[in-house]
């Protein structure tokens, strides 16, 4: 039997005859590996490939090396919001370490005298937390009715089909072991301790920060080799520490403004310990988005338990919401215009990342971090594409792409 060269039908490797391999025609170019090689040790490629393995190893060390960052983040953060204060006070011829103590002692004051002044009410709430969550459920009870109810028929379901799996097997119920872990009281004891030295690394950092000035701006300028990097170093400098000094300060105000308005709504409601929801403002409104839908929940919860139906106790966060939806909409953006000012997606996108890096800790930090982060790209040629996706969108240039 013959069979053609070309035949590569399943009847000819059916009968077992040898099909010879297809040969390539001669228009077809053999594959140079010379110039994929060349390809692949080009400098464009090792340059991303060196930028890949720099992004994560800044990840990482980011992540692994939290507790000894945080500290030093957070100080930098409040230096570059006393900064000006202490040079005010050089001004008047006070000396920048005794100027710098003075401003520390001054806020550990305001601080110490506010938490000893709500720590009364924060105890209260903490020991009715339990009967307060029970009386808002009952007063919820039926509009969470019906998911209680589906929640028991699911319960119901999964132990009726491991109590017949386990008939099948003998009826033996497995063992169950049981992992002790730490005690509530030394994870608490433990949780306090690292809280506090990490307040005196802060506390004690940001002294040294104060005190020392413009040193470091001083020490980069004389490192760098011309003097067209040192004029830019700076330029940089001074734009980015008045710019995030003018944008942490006025933000502290604002979310202090609000806390105070906050606070006197509660009181005209009636709510309980309305200094307490004013403080609570001040703190969450640093976070954008999970504070203040943190705010929405726990006023809810409270008021549930505080007034007699449901729709009065609504009106409190709802009077909550009112007054964050001015603050968002027409306060801050006056006081702090566009130049700081981030997206939306870009916003919540960093609020995702440093939450998950840095925990409640970088959730606080988020915004002045991606703040600095675009002002330092809008003063960096190369990083300027970065900066202006971070940023929100221009108007004019838009009227002028629909034009």
């Amino acid at each position: 039997m013959t069979t053609n060269a070309d035949d590569d039908s399943p009847r000819a490797r059916k009968l077992g005859v040898a099909v010879p391999a297809r040969r390539a025609g001669s228009a077809s170019p053999e594959p140079d590996l010379s110039k994929t090689g060349s390809a692949i040790d080009s400098s464009r490629v090792r340059s991303v490939n060196l930028t890949i393995v720099a992004v994560l190893a800044v990840l990482y060390t980011l992540y692994f090396a939290r507790a000894f960052l945080l500290p030093i983040v957070f100080a930098l953060l409040v230096n570059f919001l006393l900064s000006p204060v202490v040079r005010w006070l050089k001004r008047l011829n006070i000396p920048s370490p005794l100027g710098a103590g003075l401003v520390i002692l001054v806020i550990l004051a305001v601080v110490s005298s506010g938490v000893l002044g709500l720590s009364g009410s924060v105890r209260a709430l903490a020991a009715t937390a339990p009967a307060t969550l029970r009386t808002a459920e009952a007063k919820l009870g039926k509009i969470i009715r019906p998911l209680q109810r589906a929640s028991k028929t699911a319960e119901q379901a999964a132990n009726a089909a491991s109590a017949t799996a386990g008939g099948g097997a003998g009826g033996a119920k497995p063992a169950q072991v049981e992992v002790q872990g730490p005690s509530l009281a030394s994870r608490a004891f433990g949780a306090t301790q690292r809280s506090l030295a990490g307040v005196l690394e802060v506390v004690v950092l940001l002294y040294f920060l104060l005190a020392a000035g413009d040193l470091f701006l001083e020490k980069l300028v004389k490192v760098l080799p011309n003097l067209r990097d040192k004029r830019k170093a700076v330029q940089i400098a001074r734009e980015a520490e008045s710019s995030i000094s003018t944008y942490l300060m006025t933000t502290t105000l604002v979310n202090a403004a609000e806390g105070a308005i906050v606070a006197g709504v509660m009181y005209l409601w009636g709510m309980p310990n309305p200094a307490l929801w004013g403080a609570l403002v001040f703190l969450l409104e640093f976070i954008p988005y999970l504070g203040a839908f943190a705010i929405v929940v726990i006023l809810a919860v409270v008021a549930l338990t505080t007034f007699d139906t449901v729709g009065h106790a609504m009106l409190v966060p709802a009077s909550y919401l009112l007054v964050n939806a001015i603050q968002g909409t027409l306060v801050s953006p006056l006081l702090l215009g566009h130049r700081l000012a981030l997206n939306p997606v870009a916003l919540f996108v960093g609020l995702a990342f440093w939450a998950w890096i840095w925990g409640v800790a970088g959730a606080f930090m988020a915004v002045p971090l991606m703040a600095t982060f675009k002002l330092l790209c809008d003063h960096i040629e190369s990083l300027a594409p970065v900066g202006e996706f971070l940023g929100q969108r221009d108007e004019r240039h838009r009227d002028a792409i629909a034009r």
